[in-house]
């Protein structure tokens, strides 16, 4: 039996065999920032006189305060290892709750929802404790594969605290139903730390750890408490696409 010689041309691919990814596993040229998306847990500090009284006369907790989160973040690039960074960030949570130590009439619980949302927007500067990339040419820029980093800054809170049910005048011990809500702007500083880690080319899983402080004044229906506590620690996790 006599075989048929086989010749392998420029260009193609041997039969049996798959055809290898020819896409490059860099950029060109420097990225000049990202664009991220992130889900994230706020764990509420709760250190003011209000999340005091209502968790004292309340079935609440301060962890009850706690809450998931969803935000959106980009950075502009200003050095290798430096970027200005911007974000928006918005949380929420209602928790319903009962007066501990009384009931109504008809020996029920007096209920009542309660709920604090709260919106951050936020500038700040981030720094890149690793070269984020390296040059491999005049064009190509090839991403590192983990880049951890430090930051931090400054923005604004708005937050919106409601509560709404029935409630115990402690005048005469009677029940009567009311709605209770402050809501407004105060400043706020966070500094932050986490890690970039490489899902593909320019895609990048983004974890990241938060502390915030701000605290905000509250209205009249709030006769007098201290200004709202609205600090707190938040991990995230998200992914970001640099541009």
């Amino acid at each position: 039996m006599t075989l048929a010689p086989r010749f392998a041309f420029a260009g193609q691919t041997p039969v049996g065999q798959q055809e290898p990814d020819r896409r490059p596993d860099f950029l060109f040229g420097h990225p000049n920032g990202s664009l991220g998306l992130h889900g994230s847990w706020v764990f509420a500090r709760g250190g003011s006189d209000l999340f005091d009284f209502v968790t004292r006369e309340l079935t609440l907790d301060k962890d009850d305060f706690n809450a998931p989160g969803l935000g959106f973040d980009g950075t502009v690039n200003i050095m290798p290892r430096l970027a200005a960074q911007f974000g928006f960030e918005w949380t929420r949570n209602t928790v319903t709750s009962e007066y501990r130590d009384y009931i109504d009439n008809n020996s029920l619980p007096i209920n009542q929802d309660t709920s604090l949302k709260v919106v951050h927007l936020t500038a700040g500067i981030r720094y890149a404790l690793a070269s984020p990339g390296y040059e491999v040419s005049r064009f190509a820029w090839v991403p590192r594969r983990i880049v951890p980093f430090v930051g931090a800054g400054g923005g604004a809170v708005y937050y919106d605290f409601h509560q709404s049910g029935d409630f115990v005048d402690y005048a005469d011990f009677s029940v009567f139903r009311d709605s209770f809500r402050s809501k407004g702007w105060a400043p706020s500083l966070y500094v932050f730390g986490g890690t970039d880690v490489k899902l593909y080319r320019a895609l990048f899983a983004t974890f990241e750890g938060r502390y915030s402080y701000a605290r905000g004044k509250l209205s009249t229906d709030f006769v007098d408490f201290d200004p709202i506590d609205l600090s707190g620690f938040r991990i995230s996790a998200g992914i970001n696409v640099l541009y």
